[in-house]
């Protein structure tokens, strides 16, 4: 038998997470994806596929506040493959959901995380689980100090494109333990159906919420001026923009997939005396490389402060 899974705080990013399950799973039994995903495997990880049964979920749970979400969710899951329709959404009822699951992500806002795990009989219902929380900020130390020693904290950052199953997961590592291997498993089969997932220490989890949590704003302004360039040059609005993302999305395809180095693919394009080199100039002499870099390190700052109490 599979574990239960249950969703705490079933918002935006949550559904986004459980669709991709859901998703994973149709595709492990030969049901074919409404919208297959690009790469078919994530080299240093595993992408999900027939393995033991304990590591796969057999029941979902989606928690909520408010009773008119519920149906809204019913619906959004229905359509989520031939297992959607499975997903119980309950409203105002996170311990009794968390008492009857095995494994809970929790996808709450920050700042209610220390409500929700307050709750009374929430840290009993919690004891000698998996709790992986998706929090911005919100560290392990803090999510232990709320919960009891032995519930097992997690922390991971999926990043907006999991939403189309895209998306770029960093994980904590996990604390050595006797059901290590399982707990691993488990983990890359939920975040490697929404994307690509990476174990990394948490002290790099600052850098990575500014990296791949907000990289994706920062990548839009790039192609946003892109597409004004050929815009500015004649293109018409619609053709500029599909230029401009194809070109990107190309080209991050060729690092991924291809393993080539950026330096690399720009070394390619540049011809001696030719328009590439011409704009790369432009580039540097507008400091490009120094202001995205310098958006990360700001942006890594940022982060080290969210879920952390204000200062006075």
């Amino acid at each position: 038998m599979g574990y239960t899974l249950c969703v705490l705080g079933c918002g935006t990013m949550g559904v986004a997470v459980l669709s991709g399950v859901l998703a994973s799973l149709d595709a492990q039994i030969g049901i074919p994806l409404s919208q297959p995903k690009w790469e078919s495997h994530t080299p240093g990880t595993v992408t999900p596929r027939v393995s033991d049964d304990e590591s796969l979920p057999a029941r979902f749970l989606a928690c909520v506040s408010r009773e008119e979400t519920v149906k809204k969710l019913q619906a959004t899951f229905f359509t989520a493959g031939s297992l959607g329709s499975s997903v119980e959404v309950l409203a105002g009822q996170n311990v009794r959901a968390v008492q009857e699951a095995n494994v809970i992500l929790l996808c709450c806002k920050p700042q209610l995380a220390h409500t929700i795990l307050s709750e009374p009989g929430m840290k009993e219902a919690l004891d000698g689980k998996l709790l992986i929380s998706i929090l911005a900020g919100v560290t392990i130390s803090q999510l232990v100090a709320w919960v009891l020693p032995t519930t097992k904290v997690i922390r991971a950052m999926p990043n907006t494109p999991c939403k189309i199953r895209e998306g770029m997961t960093v994980v904590s590592t996990l604390p050595p333990s006797d059901s290590l291997e399982l707990e691993r498993m488990i983990i890359l089969n939920i975040f490697s159906s929404i994307g690509r997932c990476r174990f990394l220490d948490e002290k790099h989890f600052d850098a990575c919420t500014a990296l791949s949590g907000s990289g994706p704003a920062f990548a839009c302004i790039f192609l946003e001026a892109m597409a004004d360039g050929g815009v500015m040059m004649g293109l018409p609005r619609a053709e500029a923009l599909e230029l401009a993302a194809q070109t990107l999305q190309g080209t991050a395809r060729m690092t991924l997939q291809g393993g080539a180095h950026p330096a690399q693919l720009k070394d390619a394009v540049t011809t001696p005396g030719g328009c590439t080199i011409a704009g790369l100039l432009a580039l540097e002499d507008g400091r490009v490389r120094s202001t995205i870099a310098r958006a990360i390190q700001v942006a890594t700052e940022r982060a080290s402060e969210l879920g952390q109490p204000a200062k006075k």
